[in-house]
C-alpha cells in the first residue's frame, strides 16, 4: 500500500513538473516583442574599440573599452511583407570612449541615431543602424592623425536583439568606428576602428 502510494505521488509529481515545463516552454515560445508606433526603448550598450591604421600616414593604435546608453522610438509600423519586414526607430545616443594608447585619454559624444530592426524572425531580430555628431576628446591635438579636441564621431553597423520577455532584449554587434574633425583644422585623417559589442534594451 505504502508503495503504491508513493509510486503515484512519484507519478503525480512527474506529471505536475512535465506539466509545468511544457508551458513554460510553450510560454517562451509565445513570446512575441510588443512594438508598437510610439513604443520607447532604452537601452545601455558596452563595448571594446579596436583601431584600424587604414593608410601608412595612420601611426596611432588607439583601442580601449566604450559605454553607450541610448534612448529610442519607434515611428513605424513594420514596412514591406517579405524577409526586409521592419520598423524604423529614431533616437539619440551618448558615447563614452576611454583610449589607452598611445596615452591614457578620454572622449565623450552625443549622436542622433536611426535603426531598422527586421521583424520577420519574431523574437530574434537583427538590425541595422546608424550614428553620428559632435564628440570631444582630449586625445586631439596629442597625436599625428587629430588637430584639436573637438571633433564629429560617426558610426555604422549591424546587431541582432533577442527577445527574452516581450518587453526586453539581449543585443550583440558590430560597429565601424570614425572619428574626425570634419576638416575644421589639419592634419585630419581621423581615426578608426572595430567596435564589437553587447547589451540590454527595454521597450515601454
Amino acid at each position: 500500500m505504502r508503495s503504491a502510494r508513493q509510486t503515484l505521488i512519484r507519478t503525480f509529481t512527474a506529471l505536475t513538473v512535465g506539466a509545468w515545463m511544457t508551458t513554460a516552454s510553450a510560454q517562451a515560445m509565445d513570446i512575441s516583442p510588443a512594438i508598437t508606433v510610439g513604443t520607447q526603448e532604452f537601452g545601455l550598450t558596452a563595448g571594446y574599440l579596436f583601431s584600424h591604421r587604414l593608410t601608412d600616414l595612420h601611426t596611432t593604435k588607439q583601442h580601449g573599452p566604450a559605454l553607450m546608453p541610448s534612448w529610442m522610438m519607434t515611428i513605424t509600423d513594420p514596412i514591406g511583407d517579405s524577409w526586409y519586414r521592419g520598423q524604423v526607430s529614431l533616437g539619440a545616443e551618448m558615447v563614452y570612449l576611454e583610449f589607452r594608447e598611445p596615452l591614457l585619454t578620454h572622449g565623450v559624444g552625443f549622436t542622433p541615431r536611426i535603426k531598422y530592426m527586421f521583424v520577420a524572425l519574431g523574437r530574434l531580430r537583427p538590425y541595422a543602424e546608424f550614428a553620428g555628431g559632435p564628440f570631444w576628446t582630449d586625445l586631439g591635438g596629442r597625436i599625428e592623425e587629430q588637430a584639436n579636441q573637438f571633433n564629429f564621431v560617426l558610426t555604422g553597423g549591424v546587431g541582432v536583439s533577442w527577445f527574452f520577455t516581450s518587453q526586453a532584449s539581449f543585443n550583440i554587434g558590430y560597429r565601424f568606428h570614425h572619428i574626425s574633425n570634419a576638416g575644421t583644422a589639419f592634419p585630419n585623417l581621423g581615426l578608426n576602428a572595430s567596435l564589437p559589442f553587447g547589451g540590454f534594451s527595454f521597450f515601454f
